[in-house]
């Protein structure tokens, strides 16, 4: 069974950096992505007068996928995740998000919705993003 739940306590959030080897951001937010029980990666992000920015999205470092059917893969774990990320941010009433994380899976935050802009930063406007069915 796939899960993406909130990480509840900063100490947890630290640990599970150190799992993913991502830097802690303590005024950051968090969700965890599991898969059959099993650590998947996490998400780290906050809200800013910017829009929504996410600086994480990270697979558990050394992690090797034992793929099975009827089993979500790595990757819907993290794309559930990542639009998880961007339904709280939404549900928050901020309508722009940002990918400002140093490392990018371009083929993953594109999936995500995620489009490159003209400066070259990965963005989406949220504005009908969860609830119009075109996307």
């Amino acid at each position: 069974m796939l899960k993406v739940l909130p990480v509840q306590s900063k100490a947890e959030q630290e640990e599970l950096c150190k799992k993913c080897n991502i830097t802690f951001k303590p005024d950051l937010l968090m969700y965890a992505a599991s898969v059959e029980g099993e650590l998947v990666g996490v998400c780290q992000f906050k809200l800013s007068d910017k829009g929504g920015l996410i600086y994480d999205i990270a697979k558990v470092e050394g992690r090797v996928e034992t793929k099975r059917e009827g089993v979500a893969s790595d990757f819907e774990a993290m794309f559930v995740m990542g639009r998880g990320a961007l339904n709280f941010i939404d549900l928050c009433g901020v309508h722009r998000a940002f990918f400002v994380g140093q490392d990018t899976d371009d083929a993953l935050l594109r999936a995500i919705g995620f489009k490159q802009n003209s400066a070259g930063e990965y963005e989406i406007d949220l504005t009908g993003f969860f609830t119009d069915h075109c996307h």
